[in-house]
């Protein structure tokens, strides 16, 4: 399936980022048209940051991979590009607490059995997720760190 080709490329980017110790990755899941991440971020990669890089690099290889006719959903008329494909205004909350912490983390596992969704019954099932490796112990994607010893 095509759009599994696109989650492959979040999932290298985390990997890359996360090889390079440029992140460390306690959660994620890729849903059909956005993404959910506990992460952080530990050091720049070169001039920039690794939030940068992994919007850049994904951008590139969507780019890449798609026909100029789903292009024309992505375009825009800007000075420094012609395609977006990220938000702008990515919603970032702070983490300060064990109960915020794992209260994101449900949220974000439990997104592919919500209504609006029903991609899955339980979470588990989404293989685009890390909720297995939370509720399973499976160790699908290498650079997932467990959350729970952070704190």
């Amino acid at each position: 399936m095509q759009k599994d080709e696109f989650k492959h490329i979040l999932i290298s980017s985390f990997e890359f980022l996360s090889m390079s110790n440029k992140i460390d990755v306690f959660a994620f899941i890729i849903m059909p048209n956005h993404i959910h991440t506990i992460w952080r971020i530990n050091e720049l990669n070169g001039k920039e940051t690794p939030q940068g890089s992994f919007l850049k690099y994904t951008a590139h290889e969507f780019k890449k991979r798609l026909s100029e006719n789903d292009l024309l959903g992505y375009r825009v008329n800007a000075i420094n590009k012609s395609y977006e494909f990220w938000r702008r205004d990515s919603l970032a909350i702070h983490l300060y607490s064990p109960n915020v912490a794992y209260q994101k983390l449900d949220y974000l596992h439990n997104n592919p059995t919500a209504e609006r969704w029903q991609l899955v019954k339980e979470p588990a099932e989404y293989y685009y997720s890390s909720a297995s490796f939370y509720e399973k112990g499976a160790n699908t994607f290498s650079f997932l760190k467990d959350l729970r010893f952070e704190f």
